[in-house]
């Protein structure tokens, strides 16, 4: 037993559940009834699987701030545009799971695509305007995917927390308006990007990476970098900031750059100049694989 802050006593990990792993809607909901019945707090960590250290630390946060933690394993095909990656996505539940439950989870439901999309489906959750820019721009109908299969798990779980990391930015940006605008009733809680020493921020798509690429691949947290210590030194304007960006991603001719765009940290609007807190976003393509990353850039 341990303590929550209201001096609540909390079950670290329950024992109630057959099994860590659900493979569909009905099994789920027989596995929650248990926790809905005892009120007790519900953490979500919705993921595409391929876990890395940066899911394993949501999972451990949700860990310590809920009573059951569930995450969720589903490559989610309507998120994919026709020329991306959803067929050699890598997928491998058994390794997930076992890297899930050490991390802290009680449950890993990992539905089918036919699970989650019945034949006919046709409702779609769209967040307007957050999603149309940056990574929108470029993958029409991304969020919209999103959006719509994180509604879906919001709805099957009722979780009090959901955990995202800060890294896609504007994901975070786009679910936590979703979660307000529709009144979900859970939390968004963002967590810190986490980093491979060389300061490469962790994706499952750097399994893709060929020696060369990956190597070049750092360029993106080297010119994050430079445009912090661009601010740090005084400079303010928006222009010169994404010079300083491009000159670094120059670096790495493997690398085409998708976009550099200085932005709201809140509203994802374009900014002028660096007066408040400005979201900095970047997204490289090396071959084919699209890597993202940001930093937020503070006066």
């Amino acid at each position: 037993m341990r303590t929550d802050q209201k001096g609540t006593s909390r079950v670290h990990r329950h024992t109630y559940l057959d099994t860590h792993q659900v493979l569909d809607i009905p099994s789920l909901q027989a596995a929650l009834a248990e926790a809905r019945r005892a009120a007790w707090s519900v953490g979500l960590v919705p993921t595409m699987g391929a876990l890395h250290e940066g899911h394993l630390s949501l999972v451990r946060r949700a860990r310590e701030e809920n009573d059951v933690v569930v995450v969720s394993v589903f490559v989610n095909p309507t998120q994919f545009g026709p020329q991306e990656d959803y067929s050699r996505y890598p997928r491998d539940l058994a390794r997930d799971t076992v890297l899930a439950v050490e991390a802290g989870a009680d449950l890993i439901f990992a539905p089918a695509a036919e699970e989650m999309y019945l034949p006919g489906h046709s409702t779609w959750v769209d967040v307007e305007g957050l999603s149309e820019g940056l990574c929108g721009a470029s993958r029409p109908g991304h969020f919209r995917g999103v959006c719509t299969v994180v509604a879906k798990l919001f709805s099957l779980c009722r979780p009090d927390r959901a955990y995202f990391g800060r890294k896609d930015a504007q994901q975070l940006a786009v679910i936590t308006r979703m979660a307000r605008d529709l009144n979900l009733g859970v939390e968004i809680v963002p967590c810190a990007i986490v980093r491979e020493a060389d300061g490469l921020a962790l994706s499952s798509r750097n399994v893709y990476l060929t020696p060369e690429q990956r190597q070049q691949a750092v360029a993106l947290s080297r010119a994050l970098q430079a445009a912090e210590a661009l601010v740090a030194g005084g400079e303010r304007r928006t222009e010169a900031i994404e010079a300083a960006v491009r000159q670094v991603l120059a670096e790495a001719p493997l690398g085409e750059v998708d976009y550099v765009a200085l932005v709201d940290a809140e509203g994802l609007t374009p900014v002028e100049s660096v007066e408040s807190a400005v979201l900095l976003a970047l997204a490289v393509r090396f071959g084919r694989t699209r890597l993202i990353d940001n930093t937020v850039l503070r006066v």
